[in-house]
This record gives C-alpha cells, sequence and structure tokens, in this order.
C-alpha cells in the first residue's frame, strides 16, 4: 500500500466521507474544478483498492494516476493541465484483479424539475416511468438510474451484490427539497438485486428496504428487489384496445367473470416424478410430490381457452403484485409495481394479457390500496419515519388485518397510489381493477372500537383523503383508458359508490353487491322445509338492486375460512345438494347485476378452496359434477345470447316481478327485459323439492315462450322435468295479467323462457 498523500480535504469531511456520512457526497467525489480554480480533480472512494488510475474514455490513455489519501479507500488527485471536464474511466487495482469501471459520481442530475412538482403535489400519475430502477444508455455507457423518496433520511445508498452489499460506495444524491435521492450505476443491468440502506434523521441505520417502486422482486425468503430489462414487448392486442375504447359499454353488455387465484387453479408436478410420462401432469396432486405453479405462459395456453370455452366474458386474478407471503393470496403486498415472479417475468405476464384479449376475454385484477404489510423490507418506518403510513395507530394500522394503513393525505403518497394503479392499465393492458376492502379504506372507525379511533376535521367517521384519492385514481383511469372497468369491493351501504365523481360519487363503475351475496346464500342454506320463513332473504335485493351498477360476487372469500364449498353449504342429501346449486346459479344469471364466480365452484368442488393445491378436477370424471360446469357453459351462452338478460342491468325497467309473494311454494315469477324491441325474458325459479305440473303463471305478452334454459335437465344431472322446449301462452287473465301459461314446474330448478311472439 502507498504511503499516504495529504487530501485536499480537511479531516472532517475524509472521515464523513468514508463513514458514509457526508451530507452532499456527490460535491466532493467524481470530477470537480481544483478549489484553486486552476485545473481538474478527482476524487474515488473504493474500499479495499491498491491503486485508481483515471483513463480518458475516448483516447483510453491514462490521464492520472490518484493518490491515497485515506487508507479506507479514499482517492483524490489533480488531472494535469486539463481544465475542462472530460468523460473518464478508474482504472482500478485490487489485491487480485484489476478493473475498468466508470465512475458513477461523474454523472449529472436527471430528474425533470417537473416530475419533481408533479410528485410533490400529488397529481403525479406516472412516476413509475423515473421513480425505482431504470436501465439507461448515457455515452454508450450501460447502467441503471436509481430514483427513491426518503425525506426525512440522511443518507440513502443504493446496495448489491455489485457492491458486496456496502453502503458506503454507492451513496444516493439527495434533492432537499422534494426529498429525492438518485444515482446512476454504470453496469449494474437486468437481474441485478439491489436494496436501499438507509440512515435516518437521527443517524440510525434501518433495516435494508426493497424499493417501493421494484419492478420485479425475489420470491420469498429472499426479499431484494431487482432491476428488469428494458425490452418492448411486441403487443398483439391492438384490435382489442380499440374496440375496448371506441365501442364497451359494460353497463349494457354482458359481463361474467371467472375469478382466479393463479397459484392453485392447476398445478404441475416436476416431470422428473413421473418419467417420461408427462401427459395430464397439470391435473394431479398428491402429497407424495412437491407440486409447481404453471407459468404465466403455462396459463395462458390453458386457462385462457378454459375461460373461453367456458363462455365467461372477463378473468379476474386475485392479486399479482409481488408479496412475500403465499398465505394472503397477494392481499399484502410488498412490490405493488412487480408482477409476482412465482409465474415468470413481466414480458411473461403481458403474454399472458395479450392472449386474454386475442381471445376475447377482458382481464380485470384485484388492486390493493388498503393496507400493506409490516415486513422489515416494506415500505412501513420506511427512512425511519411513518412515510407511507400513518404515525398515530389509530389511522395507521389495520386491527383485523394486522396491517398498515397509507396516509391517503399525503401528497407523494396519493402520487405513488394513483401512479400504480394507472400503471396496470397503461403498462400492462389490464382491463379494470377490482379494489380490495374499499370499506376500510371509507370509514375511519372500521373495525374499531369507540375510542379507537380519530374523527375527521368535521368531526364524522368518513375517511376524507381516502375518498378523494378513489375519485382520483377512478376519474384518471376512465379518462386515460376508455372502457375499462372499475369495480369495487364495498360491504356497506354508502351511497354512490358507482355513481360519478362529479355527481358527489366515489367514481367507480361498478360495486360488488355483498348484500344480495350474503342473504341469497342465507337462504340457500336453509332447509327448504322453512325456506317460506324467509322469502324475502332471495326478493330483499331488488329493493335496491339499482341504487348501484352492482357485480353479483361469489367470490373465493365465501369457500374460505372454515365457510366450506358452495357446494356443501347446499342442504339435502347428495341430489338435492347439486339440485339447489343448479337452482341458485339460474337465480345468479338471471337476477339483475353482472356475474362472478370463483373458480372450482363451476364444477361444484366439494373441499373449500386451499391455496396450497390445485383445484379438484378429477371430480369431472364424475357425471354430477361435469353436469354442473356443462350448467355454468350454457348459463353463459344463454346469458350472452339473451339481451334482456343484461341490457338493462343498471336500470329498474329491465326488471319486472309477475310473482315475488309465493312464500308457501318458494317459487319466484319474474321477466328480465332489454331495450326496444329486445324480446323479454321469463324466469321461473322453483327452490323447493316440489315439482308441478300444469302450473299457472301470469304472463303480459301473448305468444310462444321458448324453454332456453332449465337447471333441472338430465344434461346437468338433473330429473329432466321440463316443457318439451316451450309453451304457448293462453290469452286469459290471470294474477292481474292479459295472458298465463300453464306449465311444468321441476323441483329445486330455475328455468329460462325466451318471449317469441310466434311458434
Amino acid at each position: 500500500m502507498n504511503n499516504l498523500a495529504k487530501s485536499l480535504l480537511d479531516n472532517e469531511e475524509v472521515s464523513a466521507i468514508i463513514n458514509a456520512k457526508h451530507h452532499d457526497v456527490f460535491s466532493v467525489l467524481g470530477i470537480h474544478t481544483h478549489p484553486t480554480g486552476n485545473g481538474l480533480i478527482v476524487r474515488a472512494f473504493l474500499p479495499e483498492a491498491l491503486s485508481v488510475e483515471v483513463i480518458d474514455s475516448k483516447t483510453n490513455k491514462l490521464v492520472a494516476l490518484l493518490d491515497l489519501v485515506d487508507s479506507a479507500g479514499l482517492f483524490e488527485g489533480k488531472l494535469g493541465r486539463r481544465r475542462n471536464v472530460f468523460s473518464y474511466r478508474l482504472r482500478v487495482s485490487y489485491p487480485n484483479e484489476t478493473l475498468v469501471i466508470d465512475d458513477p459520481y461523474r454523472y449529472p442530475c436527471m430528474i425533470k424539475e417537473q416530475d419533481l412538482y408533479l410528485f410533490c403535489e400529488g397529481t403525479h400519475e406516472k412516476t413509475y416511468q423515473w421513480m425505482g430502477a431504470h436501465q439507461l444508455k448515457i455515452n454508450n455507457v450501460e447502467g441503471t438510474h436509481f430514483v427513491l423518496w426518503a425525506p426525512n433520511a440522511s443518507r440513502v445508498s443504493v446496495v448489491g451484490d455489485f457492491n458486496f452489499w456496502d453502503g458506503r460506495q454507492h451513496v444516493m444524491r439527495k434533492h432537499p427539497a422534494a426529498g429525492i435521492w438518485e444515482i446512476f450505476l454504470p453496469n449494474v443491468v437486468a437481474d441485478a438485486c439491489y436494496k436501499y440502506e438507509i440512515v435516518d434523521k437521527q443517524g440510525q441505520l434501518q433495516p435494508l428496504k426493497a424499493d417501493p417502486y421494484a419492478f420485479s422482486m425475489q420470491l420469498a425468503p429472499e426479499t431484494a428487489s431487482k432491476v428488469t430489462s428494458n425490452t418492448e414487448y411486441q403487443w398483439q392486442d391492438q384490435q382489442w384496445i380499440k374496440a375496448r375504447t371506441t365501442s364497451s359499454n359494460h353497463y349494457h353488455g354482458p359481463v361474467s367473470i371467472y375469478e382466479v387465484h393463479l397459484g392453485s387453479w392447476k398445478r404441475k408436478l416436476e416431470s422428473s416424478s413421473f418419467g417420461n410420462d408427462k401427459s395430464n401432469v397439470e391435473n394431479l396432486t398428491t402429497t407424495e410430490h412437491e407440486p409447481h405453479y404453471l407459468t404465466y405462459r403455462e396459463l395462458a395456453d390453458q386457462l385462457v381457452p378454459y375461460v373461453v370455452d367456458m363462455g365467461f366474458t372477463h378473468l379476474q386474478l386475485m392479486p399479482v403484485s409481488e408479496f412475500p407471503f403465499d398465505g394472503s393470496w397477494g392481499y399484502q403486498p410488498i412490490g405493488l409495481f412487480a408482477p409476482t415472479g412465482r409465474f415468470g417475468n413481466s414480458d411473461d405476464f403481458k403474454y399472458f394479457v395479450d392472449c386474454c384479449h386475442t381471445a376475447g376475454i377482458g382481464l380485470l385484477l384485484d388492486w390493493v390500496p388498503g393496507h400493506f404489510p409490516t415486513d422489515e423490507h416494506g415500505t412501513g418506518k420506511f427512512d425511519g419515519t411513518c412515510l407511507y403510513e400513518h404515525e398515530d395507530l389509530r389511522k395507521g394500522f389495520h386491527p383485523d388485518w394486522k396491517t398498515l394503513i397509507y396516509n391517503y393525505g399525503r401528497s407523494e403518497v396519493q402520487s405513488y397510489l394513483i401512479s400504480n394503479a394507472i400503471y396496470w392499465l397503461d403498462q400492462f393492458h389490464i382491463d379494470g381493477l377490482r379494489v380490495d376492502a374499499v370499506a376500510s379504506m371509507l370509514y375511519l372507525d372500521y373495525s374499531r372500537e369507540a375510542d379507537q379511533w380519530l374523527p375527521n376535521i368535521y368531526g364524522g367517521r368518513e375517511n376524507l383523503e381516502a375518498i378523494e384519492l378513489l375519485q382520483q385514481v377512478n376519474s384518471r383511469a376512465y379518462l386515460k383508458h376508455p372502457g375499462v372497468m372499475m369495480v369495487a369491493e364495498e360491504s356497506t351501504a354508502w351511497p354512490g359508490v358507482s355513481k360519478s365523481v362529479d355527481s358527489g360519487g366515489l367514481g367507480f363503475g361498478f360495486k360488488w353487491n355483498m348484500g344480495w351475496m350474503n342473504d341469497t346464500l342465507k337462504y340457500m342454506e336453509r332447509d327448504p322445509l322453512y325456506r317460506k320463513h324467509h322469502h324475502d332473504e332471495m326478493t330483499f335485493g331488488l329493493v335496491y338492486g339499482f341504487s348501484e351498477n352492482f357485480v353479483l360476487p361469489l367470490s373465493h372469500d365465501e369457500v374460505v375460512h372454515g365457510k366450506g364449498s358452495l357446494l356443501n353449504k347446499m342442504p339435502g342429501d347428495d341430489w338435492q345438494k347439486f339440485a339447489n346449486l343448479r337452482a341458485y346459479y339460474g337465480f345468479m344469471w338471471t337476477h339483475p347485476g353482472k356475474k362472478l364466480l370463483f373458480m372450482g365452484c363451476e364444477f361444484a368442488q366439494r373441499n373449500e378452496w386451499n391455496h396450497d393445491q390445485s383445484l379438484d378436477w378429477h371430480l369431472l370424471e364424475q357425471a354430477k359434477h361435469k353436469g354442473v360446469q356443462l350448467l355454468i357453459k350454457d348459463l353463459n351462452n344463454t346469458y350472452r345470447n339473451t339481451p334482456a338478460l343484461y341490457e338493462l342491468d343498471c336500470d329498474g325497467s329491465g326488471f319486472e316481478w309477475l310473482d315475488s309473494q309465493n312464500n308457501e311454494q318458494s317459487i319466484l315469477v319474474y321477466l328480465r327485459k332489454g331495450k326496444p324491441g329486445t324480446a323479454p325474458a321469463l324466469v321461473v325459479v322453483n327452490l323447493t323439492p316440489t315439482s308441478y305440473e300444469n302450473f299457472s303463471v301470469g304472463v303480459p305478452l301473448a305468444g310462444y315462450y321458448r324453454e332456453c334454459l332449465n337447471t333441472d335437465s338430465e344434461r346437468y344431472g338433473g330429473s329432466n322435468v321440463g316443457n318439451s322446449g316451450g309453451v304457448n301462452s293462453i290469452n286469459e287473465v290471470y294474477a292481474g295479467q292479459t295472458n298465463h301459461l300453464s306449465i311444468a314446474i321441476p323441483p329445486l330448478a330455475t328455468m329460462i323462457f325466451e318471449w317469441q311472439e310466434k311458434n
């Protein structure tokens, strides 16, 4: 080691550099005018280095040999007679190798002032374009530009394998007014793992943090963020996007959604477990072998055709934003901007979306802005302060989920969340977001005792900041991406969830009808003998059925946590369980509101959903399970081919009770109606095991009523009681109607008739 030369810096500054405590390291490291004003000087801090030479990048000629001014690895030297800043590299000799590196401290600031302003104002909707880690090429030098928000940190460094996780080496530049830190690291490229080493304002070192804007992350139990490549995915869905933008109208169109947890729809086993026989591996589950996920591309090949074949219009995925704990199903995300690597990379996920669109399927994602987990590497206490969350636990902590709550009133958090919503629509062509746990965002006293919450500035329980955020997200989503669907999972009677922001609403397109789901499932669980006493549980949904634009959800929440499967909620012996379930599905598909069904329910999975294994696809070898699957397929096709069942879903004129009072026989009769000129559909639902012949039903229109679907058909496993394809009306007044039908009504069944003027 050379003898130490004297530095032009004082001892205090030298100590600050080598101990990573300098308040502005960019002002001393890199290339600068010599303090005398005569020439240039270069400084570099390179621990373990033996010598450092400055090389002209253009000529590759030696410019200067730097002096070692501190044994920790601080080098400094004047660049001869040079007076103008130039492009240079450092040739660094270590005990076992010599490297030529680009000095990150010679690169200027790369952030636009306008971006900083909008970010701090809370109105930036594309922060992902410059925050996080972005691969760049500057003067033919490839590297990664890192940008982070940590206003209360006294020092932030990027650490990774490229610098031996040494936080002294790549200390970032701070923009004090915005609290933004940045650095360009040459030669750090795709797949490099990194974190941020943060020192708080008291000088205390914090746990290493993942990047809140990371576009890729390591899989658990590892926790680092990853640099992603700059590849441009070549989308093939231009026609879909154009049609969605110009002609999509979900309010008046058919929407039937298949909800999926990608990790457990199907799984495959390592092919080595089966020798050379890889046939149908994806359908097998066993405790003897370790199951493996299907990739995004394999799901594109298997799931998308299945959804098409089943007649669904949309696929909805439970959260795909990276999350560390499998058991959270994605609802406790750490990487809001990173599609989970469990199934592949970002381009693989884009391919999956592309395949959905080219197959005519819309794709919705669960989005979780309501809370985030307390994992040490996450965004909680990010810079030593409650940066993303509230300091006061009465506003910043969810007692139910033991998670943190975003500070929706903080401008930078608003930019973060708005940008994340737009990111999925923009970068991944997603067709809409289903926003999770909206009620928990709207109410300051959500799941809290009287002394555990803080009122708003007016003394109320409404979370005014969350309301504004949701309105902003919805307004911008619909403005920037016409034709998308924004859907709220909101479980209370909050008014105007699906009303426009201009009219005082939250601005969602649709709201999950949790009341309908709870009431009707409660009814279906009852023994048919007692259903007559609870008839209103099936009819009450129409009292408020058009107060919002509703989605009828039979989601994952109904088949977990000891609730059992939908099939096993049904009373009676096995035949009655299946008949009840088929009748219920018929009722759901004919009731006003868009449809959502969780995976496995379409073939009457017997067991409660288990996220750790595949669905029980082997059940389809049994006729009764296959029959339910055929019913869902036929319900979807009948629904899509019968405009009366969807055109006026969100309009009270699209529904008319013909008999809502027959509680003694537990029979419901109603009309679904579409736009002028659309043939109405008659629906008859029998929710007891009693069948009827020559049952009179009053109808307003004379003509032929074609029986287009009967859930009791032997095709579905029923007893095959029906009406031989349809019946003609009888021109006699009955039950206040000018005509009536005399029909056979099967046990525990729903029948759909489409009106025709003539047979």
